[in-house]
């Protein structure tokens, strides 16, 4: 089944660091936003790096753009059978030029391997921004624990520390 990315990328003129996914899965693209699934570990591990409690959409989207934090996702449309990124193919990737010409992006993070791939091979060579892969938040990624997964994405808050 074909599929569109309906979300529209959540950044502002001061958004440095941008986290990119693969594409929002089914549960995410039923509720409208980001990493909705509540086996997602991508809030909680936000919640613990950053020491902030994020209870709804709204809260989150005040969250990422008063921290510096831009977030989209790699694909533009894909065909793709349920959530599994190892399914995804026939790919057209987001354009970042619009997100990167509007704000002061220093930092790209790809959560999951598919959505580094997908960054290096389409947009890297359009940005000349390396980007940071980390583990994939996803509950499919059983072996990564919370405390792990947040170790890894440490290096987001120091990269922010680091331009502020």
């Amino acid at each position: 089944m074909r599929v569109y990315h309906e979300l529209e990328p959540i950044y502002n003129k001061s958004s440095k660091v941008l986290i990119l996914g693969s594409l929002p899965s089914v549960k995410s693209r039923e509720v409208g936003f980001y990493y909705a699934h509540p086996q997602n570990r991508f809030w909680r591990i936000l919640e613990s790096l950053f020491g902030v409690s994020l209870p709804d959409v709204d809260a989150k989207k005040k969250f990422l753009l008063s921290h510096g934090i831009a977030l989209w996702d790699t694909v533009a449309s894909c065909e793709i059978s349920g959530s599994s990124d190892a399914s995804i193919k026939n790919i057209e990737v987001n354009d970042l030029t619009e997100l990167l010409q509007n704000s002061q992006i220093e930092f790209v993070f790809c959560t999951g391997r598919k959505a580094y791939d997908l960054y290096q091979k389409y947009m890297k060579p359009n940005t000349n921004i390396d980007a940071f892969l980390l583990p994939s938040p996803s509950a499919a990624n059983a072996k990564c624990s919370l405390p792990s997964l947040v170790s890894s994405y440490q290096v987001i808050l120091d990269c922010l520390n680091s331009v502020s």
